[in-house]
């Protein structure tokens, strides 16, 4: 299932009228992880997170938190449900097997539930009264999973007069619903923080997504059985967004390691292995395998492609039951690194995670990226472009990655094939910003920073948090934070930056025209966020099919307006005024 964009919001009523509407309660997934944290955060009063201040409670490294959820998710079964069920007799039917500490329900392609038990016996328990299902003229493969299928010996008895189970959403909201979420806010901060709600990953579907890697995992034991499939990307770096893709890679690093105190002795005993010319070839052969097994083997596993020429090689396969479409790959341990770092910036500050949502939403809105792969900016582009806007704020709201390394110690330092992907690890020694900046004020710069930016000859590198000269001659440079010579954004066309650098000025432009994040006095036209995320604009023309000259005027209203006392804003995108706006 490939990330849905929120789409063009077109043809839409407008909320013109702004009283109170009782609000959805919105599940926050928080950095740690944990459900208690989410509560904490939900009880916190409107707009507390508005200009960075975080709850001090000491917050739980990466690897602390994938490592539990790992754990978690072992314990952890999927289980295909008849439509009409009684959930009290269901979860009484498996408690026979050990005591239950959490499940949901969902809908995808039939009703599904997701049972974490409260130890892995229960699981093993489970399976051992579970039988391979008859077929009559076919063949079934027995697999051994813990994907399970819940039958009813006498179905009229146990469904009639049963309500329906409440199902956990696992998909964006209407395009509809999140305008009118957008138009009834208070202010723009508002706006931003909703946004960020409606689209972040839930708790439920964070645990989804952990356990189709634990189900994968069980296939690629087969081989591997020290092995593990780690989830990477937007489904653990705190900016997924719900829809998107599951990237995850095989890691095989723990395998053959042994203790110290089992190696004494006078002899060193080794595996017999088969050696390979390259890692790369190493890599295409166990994907090989890996893909075969899942295509034959493996439950709900559907459309299995072996990419193996890529760059990076990797298997593609939708994952039926989830609705997820999956990447896996191996050996990658830097694209498991770079998570790691989105994931501490984007806990370092709650606007951090807000802008780039905000972001991503804008650019999906008008086409400037796609889930096909082209000319086009990704997200991960635009998430690095926030970063490096919030790291040249005065004072700056997020530190460099050079700084993140003076702060390392000896257990941080990380070099992965000739590469320093070093960084402090632990989020308790990074001292918060004492930038009081709003998310609107945010938002407009940022639009009037990277509006006027000199792609022509400057790149963006997040390292050092300042403007270099580009290497080279592609349009966009964006230096990759740990691979220092490749440009994470060499694909974009002159053609779609321009297009972006156009549509950039125009919604900073918009975002002047709104009196101090209130809706227009009007009543009757979209404000603020909402109407960013309109195609269109001003006279009704298109952001998209502007000209030029069109944008040029645009930018010099911007500067005659930043050259007031009220607005002034040098070119590093820092404010002279007071940071408080």
């Amino acid at each position: 299932m490939a990330a849905r964009g929120v789409g063009l919001l077109t043809r839409l009523p407008l909320c013109v009228q702004r009283s109170p509407v009782q609000r959805p309660v919105h599940r926050l997934l928080s950095y740690p992880g944990t459900v208690a944290a989410d509560l904490r955060r939900e009880e916190q009063p409107a707009g507390s997170a508005e200009t960075g201040s975080e709850d001090r409670t000491p917050k739980k490294r990466f690897c602390e938190v994938q490592n539990e959820r790992r754990e978690q998710a072992q314990r952890t079964v999927l289980i295909h449900c008849p439509s009409k069920i009684s959930e009290k007799r269901f979860l009484k039917y498996l408690s026979q097997h050990g005591p239950i500490n959490n499940h949901f329900f969902y809908e995808s392609f039939g009703l599904y539930a997701v049972v974490e038990f409260h130890q892995k016996e229960s699981v093993a328990s489970l399976q051992s009264v579970t039988r391979t299902p008859s077929l009559g003229a076919e063949a079934a493969i027995p697999f051994r999973s813990r994907y399970f299928s819940l039958k009813l010996k006498n179905p009229s008895n146990q469904t009639s007069g049963q309500p329906s189970v409440q199902c956990s959403n696992q998909s964006s909201p209407a395009s509809r619903k999140l305008f009118d979420l957008l138009c009834c806010a208070e202010n723009v901060d508002d706006q931003l923080n909703t946004l960020t709600k409606e689209l972040q990953l839930t708790e439920e579907n964070t645990r989804l997504r952990h356990l189709t890697c634990s189900l994968i995992e069980d296939v690629a034991a087969a081989y591997f059985p020290d092995c593990a499939i780690r989830p990477f990307g937007s489904s653990v770096n705190s900016f997924g967004k719900l829809g998107c893709d599951l990237d995850m890679f095989l890691d095989l690093d723990d395998i053959g390691k042994f203790s110290a105190h089992k190696a004494s002795g006078n002899f060193l005993m080794e595996f017999q292995v088969k050696n390979v010319p390259s890692e790369r070839i190493a890599s295409q052969k166990i994907l090989s395998v890996i893909g075969e097994c899942l295509d034959h083997f493996g439950p709900g596993c559907v459309g299995v492609q072996k990419i193996l020429n890529a760059r990076c090689p990797l298997v593609r396969f939708s994952h039926q039951a989830s609705g997820f479409q999956c990447d896996l790959t191996t050996n990658n341990r830097i694209a498991l690194r770079s998570s790691e770092l989105l994931y501490i910036y984007g806990a370092l500050d709650s606007r951090v995670r807000a802008l780039v949502f905000t972001v991503r939403c804008w650019a999906r809105a008008h086409s400037l990226t796609s889930s096909i792969p082209g000319a086009w900016i990704t997200n991960f582009s635009l998430t690095i472009m926030v970063i490096f806007f919030l790291q040249r704020r005065s004072p700056p709201i997020l530190p460099t990655l050079d700084y993140l390394k003076t702060l390392a110690d000896a257990e941080d330092k990380c070099i992965i094939e000739g590469h320093n992907c070093t960084f402090v690890r632990d989020l308790n020694k990074i001292k918060p910003s004492g930038n009081t900046e709003t998310l609107e004020l945010l938002l407009k710069e940022f639009f009037e920073y990277f509006g006027n930016f000199a792609f022509n000859k400057n790149s963006i590198n997040i390292r050092q948090g300042k403007e270099q000269n580009k290497p080279e001659s592609s349009p966009l440079h964006i230096q990759n934070p740990f691979e220092t010579s490749l440009n994470i954004s060499k694909n974009v066309s002159q053609s779609q930056l321009q297009k972006f650098i156009d549509l950039a000025r125009e919604s900073a432009w918009i975002l002047h025209q709104e009196d101090k994040g209130h809706p227009s006095p009007s009543g009757n036209q979209p404000w603020g966020l909402a109407a960013l995320l309109l195609p269109s604009v001003a006279n009704g023309v298109s952001l998209a099919k502007k000209k030029k000259p069109a944008s040029e005027r645009i930018k010099n209203l911007l500067e005659s307006i930043k050259s007031g006392p009220e607005n002034s804003t040098n070119t590093n995108g820092k404010r002279a005024a007071s940071p408080q706006s």
